[in-house]
């Protein structure tokens, strides 16, 4: 029988939810955000969508191939969105995958600088998750800088988010 993969199957569901939610606002009000602060948007998109690829990779024990936490080129934002729902719906099939066993294995692996590295896959997905917190927060003080409200990001709006998808 297969353990829940509780907390990490919130975490991950959550890091969704909120990257999702937050790309939807991004999109919708594109038109209001100046032009350099959308350049701001984009690296920190950017910087986040690197580190999950390189965790993603570092989880499924193959060489990452990034020398920096950022692409070499910043992508349109369309690109970044994109690529941020499918590594968000990758990372909730992965944490989904996982036993308890694997959940708690310790893996090695090199950080994009080239330092040696060592955490559980566990650690890695609360890694991923936390990290995309804080710079998603960069990007909603920018938003309100422009006149945009951001979305609810905090856990316990997705939290009453699910449980209100539940009880329908």
């Amino acid at each position: 029988m297969t353990m829940p993969a509780y907390p990490y199957d919130t975490l991950t569901r959550y890091k969704r939810w909120a990257t999702n939610s937050l790309n939807a606002v991004v999109a919708g009000n594109l038109h209001r955000i100046e032009e350099r602060d959308m350049v701001l948007i984009r690296r920190l998109l950017d910087h986040i969508q690197t580190v999950d690829a390189i965790f993603g990779d570092n989880l499924e024990g193959r060489p990452h191939g990034h020398s920096a936490p950022r692409s070499p080129e910043l992508p349109a934002f369309e690109t970044l969105a994109r690529e941020g729902a499918a590594t968000a719906d990758w990372y909730v099939d992965y944490a989904d995958r996982l036993t308890v066993a694997q959940r708690d294995e310790t893996l090695d692996f090199f950080f994009s600088n080239g330092s040696p590295g060592r955490m559980s896959r566990g650690d890695m997905l609360l890694h991923v998750a936390t990290h995309g917190t804080y710079h998603r927060g960069n990007i909603g003080i920018i938003l309100q800088k422009n006149g945009i409200e951001p979305n609810p990001d905090r856990l316990t709006d997705f939290l009453a988010t699910e449980r209100t998808l539940e009880a329908a």
